[in-house]
């Protein structure tokens, strides 16, 4: 079985971006989880093992959502190297894709600011699927948790929209899927563990050379994307 090193790349890329943006994850879809978790019985809420099976379906929908963005953009990947040929198309979406993580580096680390203004790409979308999103407010079942966490994996974020840029480098549509679905998972953590890591986390977000950090590993992760022959686990086959 054949071990592509740019597959390879990709998923460590993806996950170690989704690790990296916890600092983020937390800003935001920490936020959307008290909103879940508020808006349950109070017997559901109480009940910390019944809660947990709330919060992972409310992850696992939005996970899925990042998955079927990448493969969404990966269905389409062709036609945007259409125009140039397939080798010099790929390559220049890779230099692209390279810009928009270095980027997102920065914007953690709190030295591009106006990296933000990359989510009002996703604005007129948002706008469209937020108020399905209200209406499955409160959440009465696990399955309702899933769809919650459908539509907002949706929210405009600019570290989704680098992993996406990542993703759509990968040359075909399961792998630009599943480059998505690392991604995901690399948020896991952060997401799942709110209310056991806010008060580290809001701590961490507090010191400036910890997320300088955190911006120049993504700076490092992106760099490994556009010249994978540099990735350090240089596996040929499996």
């Amino acid at each position: 079985m054949e071990f592509h090193l740019a597959f390879s790349a990709s998923y460590f890329t993806a996950f170690a971006m989704g690790l990296f943006s916890s600092l983020h994850c937390i800003g935001m879809c920490g936020s959307i989880i008290g909103t879940l978790t508020l808006s349950l019985k109070p017997d559901i809420r109480n009940n910390k093992k019944t809660l947990f099976g709330y919060v992972l379906n409310y992850n696992l929908g939005r996970v899925f959502s990042y998955t079927l963005a990448g493969f969404l953009l990966g269905s389409i990947e062709a036609i945007l190297t259409l125009p140039l040929g397939l080798e010099h198309g790929h390559r220049i979406l890779q230099l692209l894709s390279a810009i928009i993580m270095v980027s997102a580096g920065l914007y953690i680390a709190g030295w591009f600011p106006r990296f933000a203004y990359i989510e009002k790409v996703g604005a007129g979308l948002w706008k469209q699927l937020e108020p399905y999103g209200r209406k499955l407010i409160p959440v009465k079942t696990r399955l309702h948790a899933f769809f919650f966490g459908m539509i907002w994996g949706w929210l405009p974020c600019g570290l989704v929209y680098a992993a996406l840029a990542l993703s759509v480098t990968t040359g075909d549509i399961l792998r630009s899927s599943l480059t998505m679905l690392a991604f995901g998972l690399g948020t896991l953590p952060s997401v799942m563990g709110v209310g056991i890591m806010t008060d580290i986390l809001t701590k961490l977000s507090k010191m400036h050379r910890f997320k300088q950090i955190i911006g120049m590993l993504l700076v490092l992760v992106a760099l490994i994307a556009v010249f994978p022959e540099f990735y350090p686990l240089q596996l040929q086959h499996f």
